[in-house]
């Protein structure tokens, strides 16, 4: 590799290093790498804002900003308050059917708005029912932190990863959903399961407490009802949206957006209070990323990697650079080609599902393995 390549690998080695050691602020390891990318002329100004390869991508940041203006309009409803303690006094002050049913609500937000948002509305509630009950707090919060992770795995616009991985490999909101979502359920259920057992000492209350709790009033966490129901509309259409998006085309970013912009025109709150919520900590921090990694990906540092698994593990290269989502599977091996689309196609997804079932049945022929010789469904 060239100097400027070593240059570039030095720059986003350093800055992992401050962000994993925390240093320094992740935001200023990630703009002050990106900065030394841009001054040592690595990438230029149109290669770091508009390429698709290795710029900027603005799919993820103003999905990520959309998302969050809605989110700041929902929790001033008191929406999260209400399902809170709705939950609680569901589960009838016990303890544990408390905790399942916090760590249900924690997932299924954590599903459609970002994981800390979510808990930074669920915790106060949590800590609040948990007062009442007369109980640790401590284990309420664990097993919510880890249901937001398990549940902001489900979908799409559940975690920043997520937005990234979709939007670079050209996945969908129901490609997630429909893949993910039943080993979320899964999981979800086995963490409950284990929290039955790591919580049991916990989960001892007062009975004389809990009518403090059944006491408490969720209709009076609704500030402004006819905003709720508002926003609630447009979250449907969003949502909506996001199932849609191949039939109908927008991009996820582009609904966000949309009902970003409907959710303030609606709202009587001032667009100054929401933007005021927004994480541009979160934004910019992958702003900077993006610009460090799209340093890596132009002097070919991504490229080398790639060849040198592809070695190790015995794949098939072909010559070309390597582009975000450029890895295609045939079989036991990996084609890296450089005319590779990114994001994987319908007849792309059906043609290798295709070659893997007659890989199958050429397996059952040496090995009487029991394959169904049906075709795949298309």
């Amino acid at each position: 590799m060239s100097w400027l390549a070593w240059a570039a690998v030095a720059v986003f080695v350093g800055a992992y290093v401050l962000i994993a050691t925390e240093r320094v602020h992740r935001v200023a390891a990630a703009l002050g790498g990106a900065g030394l990318v841009l001054a040592l002329g690595t990438l230029d100004s149109d290669q770091a804002f508009y390429s698709r390869d290795t710029g900027i991508d603005w799919d993820v940041i103003f999905l990520l900003l959309g998302m969050m203006l809605v989110v700041g309009v929902l929790k001033r409803t008191g929406i999260f308050e209400h399902l809170a303690i709705r939950s609680a006094k569901l589960a009838g002050g016990r303890p544990f059917r408390v905790l399942v049913l916090l760590v249900l609500v924690t997932a299924g937000l954590s599903a459609l708005l970002d994981n800390v948002t979510t808990i930074l509305l669920v915790a106060p509630v949590t800590l609040l029912v948990c007062d009442r009950l007369g109980v640790a707090p401590i284990p309420f919060l664990i097993a919510e932190t880890l249901a937001s992770n398990i549940g902001g795995t489900a979908t799409l616009v559940g975690d920043p990863p997520n937005i990234i991985i979709a939007s670079r490999a050209g996945l969908t909101f129901t490609d997630f959903l429909g893949h993910l979502l039943p080993v979320v359920l899964v999981v979800l259920a086995a963490f409950l399961l284990l929290s039955r057992v790591l919580f049991r000492g916990a989960m001892r209350a007062d009975p004389d407490r809990t009518a403090s709790l059944m006491a408490l009033e969720e209709r009076e966490t609704i500030t402004d009802p006819k905003m709720l129901a508002r926003s609630l509309v447009v979250l449907g259409m969003i949502l909506v949206g996001f199932l849609l998006q191949r039939q109908t085309g927008p991009a996820p970013s582009v609904v966000a957006l949309v009902g970003a912009g409907l959710m303030l025109l609606l709202s009587p709150l001032k667009p100054m209070d929401l933007v005021a919520d927004v994480e541009w900590e979160t934004l910019l921090f992958f702003v900077g990323l993006f610009i460090l990694v799209g340093g890596l990906v132009k002097v070919g540092a991504l490229d080398t990697l790639a060849r040198q698994l592809a070695h190790v593990t015995g794949a098939v290269v072909a010559r070309g650079r390597v582009r975000p989502g450029q890895f295609t599977f045939h079989g036991p091996s990996i084609t890296i080609s450089s005319d590779a689309g990114v994001g994987a196609r319908a007849t792309g997804l059906h043609r290798h599902r295709a070659e893997a079932h007659a890989a199958a049945l050429s397996l059952r022929s040496r090995c009487h393995w029991p394959v169904s010789p049906r075709p795949p469904r298309r």
